[in-house]
This record gives structure tokens, C-alpha cells and sequence, in this order.
């Protein structure tokens, strides 16, 4: 139905519904028949929401109440309350193309079915920014043969060492083995910092002096894992050199390094980003993937920031998934991203 008010043309979308009671009656059903209700792939579910929920909660309350204002008056959803959830959306830093596209899709959903007041528009927004982040989501391939080589890269300050560390412990945690490797020679403390954390995580590592060649520091944590057996290599990397070019340069070479001592790797590229720098870290972001052929992010600081909205705009903009977010300063506080894990958090 389209109304007219003061000369200026308002789509509005109506359709009523019949409440969706099916969740509702199937966990009766299931309670009646003495089913257990939970079992240890939920219970993992749960902890992993419940972390994430922890995570984002300075994005959840500052979006909450912004969208609650919008939803909470919106009866009949028109392009004013449209534009209103938009202003929503470009706050918690999701970009404006990203926020774009979901209200356009919003506003031809409303056309096409109608849209049945301020709850069924935040499910449907849900499911919107669900769609965003499977849109770039990939299974990654296991290797051929091991090891799995995992690069790190980024700028100096994103986390990038930590995040190094913190993977080791949650691949371990799997049961797999790993090795380290200090690649980063250009700054004393990333080599002592990741001894560190090898030592926390009970990993071995390979380090070079300082200042040494980031390749032979490679070609030697390759050569000892494959002697090893090693299942996954994680390789710290250099996040600034004299200039941009001289670190691109680099990483091509030490990408190049890899390939050639085990098949297929590098296997994943991470590109460490700072999620409190925002739409501000985008532009260094480009600079990685394009030179170091990046396959994912690392999403750190995640809940330090009110603006989660990135991890969208990540995904529109650089067309990566995020694999992974830091959550806390713990070494178990990196979490595999989830997309829905992350909607249901942070919009409630």
C-alpha cells in the first residue's frame, strides 16, 4: 500500500502473519517424550554464544538502544523508520554500501510480502546481516600433507604476536600439534614476546636473531615440521619495514618460501586487524590482502569496541571472512567466528 502525506510518498508495509509457534511446539513435544534437553554439541553452542554475547556487549547495548527506539515505535514500517534503522546501522560502523543493501532489501521485501510491525522487522534484519557474513564464509581445505602452514600478518599493534600465540593454544586445544615460528626479526620484542607465548601454550618455536632473514627463519620452521610431523605451523610476520612496498615485498618472498617446501601453503593468510581502529583499518586491510593474498581475518579487540558493525562491513568491503576474534587478553580468549553465534549476540 502506498499512502500519501504532505505531498511526499510513503511506502507502507503491511502483512500480517500468524506467530511462529513451531520452536515453541516442538520443544514441548520433545520435553513430553522425555528427550534430554541438552547434550554436548549444545552445551559447546551455548558456551560459545555465551562468550560471544560477553564479547560484544559494548556493541549490543549502544546498538540495542538505538534500534529498540526505532523498532519500539514502528507499528507500520515505512521509509521513515527505514531510514531510521540505516542511521542504525552506519553508527555501529557496518559501512555505508553494506547498510545500504540491507535496507534495500528490506524495502523490497516489504513490497513484495509486507513487513508486520517492529518484531518481525528485526528478524528479518537478523537473517539480513546473517546473509552478509555467509556470503564470504569458506570451508577451508585440509592440506595435503602436514604441515598446515598459518601466516600472520598485519600492522604492528593489531595484536598480531598475541593473536599468534593465542591460535597456537586453541590448536592445541584440539589436540593437534603445532609449531611456532619468529618471523618477525625487525622487532626485538615480537621474537621475546612469542617465546612467551610459546611457553604459556607449551608449543616449540623457531626464531632467528634479530634482524636475521624472516624467509630463513621460514625455511627453517618448515623444514622441522615436516621432520616433526607437525600439523599446523603458525608464522609470525613482520608488520612494518622501512616502507610499505619493502613489506609487501617481503611477505611475497617468504610466501613464496613456503609454497616451495610444502605443497599448497601458505594454506591460510590471516590478516590481523585492530577492531576498535574501524572503518579506519579498512584502507591498511586492502593494502594486505592484495599483496599477501590474505584468506581471512583475525578480528582482535573485539570487546573493547561499541562499533561491532566491522565485522560486516569486513565482509562487504574486503570480501573476507572473519575466522577468528580476540576477546579478552586470556590465552584462550580467541574465538572461531560463528556468523549466527555473532547476529543472535548482538542483536537480542
Amino acid at each position: 500500500m502506498i499512502a500519501k502525506l504532505d505531498s511526499t510518498w510513503h511506502f507502507l508495509f503491511f502483512g500480517k502473519r500468524e506467530p511462529d509457534s513451531e520452536i515453541t511446539d516442538e520443544g514441548k513435544d520433545l520435553e513430553a517424550r522425555g528427550a534430554p534437553s541438552l547434550t554436548a554439541e549444545s552445551l559447546e553452542k551455548r558456551g560459545l554464544f555465551d562468550r560471544m554475547k560477553h564479547a560484544v556487549t559494548r556493541t549490543r547495548e549502544s546498538f540495542a538502544q538505538s534500534i529498540g527506539s526505532v523498532l519500539a515505535l514502528t507499528r507500520e514500517v515505512d521509509e521513515t523508520s527505514l531510514a531510521e534503522l540505516e542511521a542504525v546501522l552506519l553508527a555501529s560502523d557496518i559501512g555505508s554500501s553494506t547498510a545500504s543493501t540491507i535496507i534495500e532489501s528490506l524495502r523490497q521485501r516489504g513490497l513484495r510480502q509486507g513487513i508486520d510491525g517492529g518484531e518481525e522487522l528485526k528478524r528479518l534484519l537478523k537473517a539480513e546481516l546473517k546473509a552478509v557474513l555467509d556470503a564470504v564464509a569458506v570451508v577451508d581445505a585440509a592440506p595435503v600433507a602436514s604441515p598446515e602452514v598459518v601466516m600472520m600478518v598485519g600492522v604492528n599493534g593489531t595484536g598480531k604476536t598475541t593473536s599468534a600465540g593465542k591460535l597456537a593454544a586453541h590448536y592445541r586445544s584440539q589436540g593437534r600439534t603445532v609449531l611456532l615460528c619468529a618471523a618477525d626479526t625487525f622487532r626485538p620484542a615480537a621474537i621475546e614476546q612469542l617465546e612467551v607465548w610459546a611457553a604459556r601454550s607449551d608449543v616449540p618455536i623457531v626464531k632467528t636473531k634479530t634482524g636475521g632473514d624472516p624467509s630463513a627463519a621460514l625455511y627453517d620452521a618448515c623444514t622441522a615440521a615436516k621432520v616433526r610431523g607437525t600439523d599446523v605451523l603458525i608464522v609470525d610476520t613482520a608488520g612494518r619495514l622501512h616502507t610499505k612496498n619493502d613489506l609487501m615485498k617481503e611477505l611475497d618472498k617468504m610466501r613464496r618460501t613456503a609454497e616451495k617446501l610444502v605443497a599448497g601453503a601458505p594454506h591460510q593468510t590471516l590478516l590481523v586487524m585492530d577492531a576498535t581502529t574501524g572503518q579506519n583499518g579498512l584502507q591498511q586491510a586492502r593494502l594486505f590482502t592484495k599483496a599477501a593474498r590474505v584468506t581471512g581475518i583475525v578480528l582482535t579487540k573485539l570487546d573493547g569496541t561499541a562499533k561491532g558493525g566491522i565485522v560486516l562491513a569486513i565482509a562487504t568491503e574486503l570480501g573476507l571472512p572473519v575466522k577468528f576474534v580476540g576477546v579478552g587478553e586470556k590465552m584462550e580468549d580467541i574465538l572461531p567466528f560463528d556468523s549466527a553465534t555473532f547476529v543472535d549476540s548482538m542483536v537480542t
